[in-house]
């Protein structure tokens, strides 16, 4: 029976791929890709060819019965996401899930997640914090965000560049404009940014300058 491997990938700088992930690379069957031209991508700079198969949010429910049996007919197949590990905010659970069902061996290699150095180096306390992810679009939105203004740990949040001063202002009605925030931008890449202050004040930089990359809020937690 074969084995998965699920296996982070770098946020934003090629640098961070670790050592034992090449390794696996270069010695699975198969690659299961949210977007196979980024992960084709980060192949050919690794210098590394392998068959890459389409895995993502718009088709993992179709296609897992048959992502399960090519895992059973390989020794080894890799599961990645466009960046960061399968899973946190990506595909991946319902894979996993069917794995552990299916009694077929899952591993996951340590490695880069967006949340994690925008968490320790927003300033705020990280020794207890709650992820929450992207929020939901539109049903349950405002209810979870009043939720999360009374929560006493760090929130963390993901957020889109186009959608993030609408969240600014939605924090702001919910949260009160002086609760500080601490905004993570482009993280590992040329152009890292990490605005700290209120959400006023995050407020104001990003009317001034358009957001652009990926984004991680970081809001302190509720004190009174």
């Amino acid at each position: 029976m074969g084995q998965l491997i699920i296996v982070p990938t770098p946020v934003g700088n090629l640098g961070d791929i670790t050592l034992r992930s090449i390794e696996v690379f270069k010695q699975c069957d198969l690659i299961f890709a949210e977007d196979t031209r980024v992960t084709q991508k980060l192949l050919q700079h690794l210098g590394i060819k392998k068959p890459i198969v389409s895995f993502h949010a718009h088709n993992e429910h179709k296609v897992l019965n048959k992502a399960i049996a090519q895992i059973q007919t390989h020794t080894c197949v890799v599961l990645v996401s466009d960046a960061g590990t399968p899973g946190i905010s990506d595909p991946g659970f319902l894979l996993v899930r069917e794995c552990v069902k299916q009694e077929i061996e899952v591993s996951c290699l340590p490695g880069p997640t967006a949340f994690v150095p925008a968490l320790v180096a927003s300033g705020f306390p990280c020794d207890r914090f709650v992820f929450e992810g992207f929020l939901p679009l539109k049903k349950g939105r405002q209810t979870r965000i009043k939720e999360l203004a009374l929560e006493q740990r760090t929130v963390v949040l993901y957020e889109s560049p186009h959608r993030l001063l609408k969240c600014l202002i939605q924090l702001q009605d919910a949260f009160g404009p002086t609760r500080n925030i601490c905004v993570a931008r482009e993280l590992s890449k040329r152009f890292e940014e990490f605005v700290r202050g209120n959400i006023s004040e995050a407020i104001a930089h990003f009317q001034a300058n358009e957001p652009r990359g990926e984004i991680v809020l970081i809001i302190a937690g509720n004190e009174d």
